[in-house]
């Protein structure tokens, strides 16, 4: 099973959104991590056959997945970023209505939905109306949906968007669990969102992948360390202008700043260890998380 990327790109006129990316996937967790902006939306469109490569290639097992159509979206699983629904269908209703979608028989398609709902711990709202659920909930229908056809891949583009640190939780949990025997690609600015579920790392920023591996390896890559280092509160401007920092702590003596840096910032600072949400930092230049525009 693998999911291969040869020479992909897709511009916009002169803007090009993904560039020239290669790189091959097979089972397991994969988090395609980076700002809003980086091209990450496209390039998962493209996977998911939404929209076309300007050039380069796509393939399933060795086949263009243009070319393989139907019988490659068969293998889909897809939770976009604007996940959209019917409001006034109830929780049951909303699946049986994408289950005649994806061509899912009925008999079946009421069985996978049961399976699923009870998974994604929804069983005694599958009559609830979907206007009705919180966040968190109709992002777990989203999983459910996703899964009803069994993909052997499963796309998910920023599945945790607006929901409390719980429901991440959740649902970090509920995609660990997907992902046996199947190609999970999780894409996301959020850095805990993959830091303890995904196999693999995939930084992707101006449409193109910094780094591909262990979050590990990645950490083990930077040339930086990070320091904790307590300041005067009228100096910290000071430090956020010559260095990276990744958090400022009021104190009461001042704040407490983690910075990234080769050498010591200060006598007094101490060294920490380095979190995947430093590499963001260092590679992207500011805080997971930060809002930007979508390409």
């Amino acid at each position: 099973m693998e999911l291969g990327f040869k020479n992909v790109s897709k511009n916009y006129g002169e803007i090009f959104a993904v560039d020239d990316i290669t790189y091959s996937m097979e089972t397991g967790v994969y988090g395609l991590l980076g700002v809003n902006g980086a091209g990450k939306t496209t390039l998962m469109k493209m996977l998911c056959t939404v929209t076309r490569p300007t050039a380069g290639q796509i393939t399933w097992n060795g086949e263009d997945i243009f070319r393989l159509g139907e019988s490659y979206r068969d293998l889909l699983g897809y939770l976009p970023q604007d996940f959209g629904y019917y409001p006034s269908l109830s929780v049951s209703d909303y699946m049986m209505y994408i289950a005649s979608i994806k061509g899912i028989r009925p008999g079946l398609a009421k069985k996978r939905m049961k399976e699923l709902l009870e998974m994604v711990g929804l069983s005694k709202y599958q009559n609830r109306k979907m206007k009705a659920l919180s966040g968190g909930m109709a992002r777990r229908v989203g999983i459910a949906q996703a899964m009803l056809n069994n993909p052997k891949i499963l796309v998910l583009d920023e599945p945790t968007a607006g929901l409390d640190p719980s429901e991440r939780i959740r649902f970090r949990n509920l995609i660990s669990g997907l992902a046996e025997e199947r190609l999970v690609l999780l894409s996301t600015h959020i850095v805990s969102d993959v830091e303890f579920i995904a196999e693999q790392i995939l930084l992707m920023k101006d449409g193109k992948f910094y780094y591909t591996g262990t979050s590990e390896g990645l950490i083990a890559s930077m040339e930086e360390d990070v320091w904790l280092l307590t300041v005067p509160r009228q100096k910290v401007n000071q430090y956020l202008q010559k260095y990276p920092v990744g958090n400022v702590k009021h104190v009461p003596d001042g704040a407490e700043l983690r910075i990234l840096s080769k050498t010591p910032p200060a006598k007094n600072a101490v060294r920490a260890d380095t979190t995947l949400e430093d590499a963001f930092l260092l590679y992207f230049g500011q805080k997971a998380g930060d809002e930007n525009v979508e390409v």
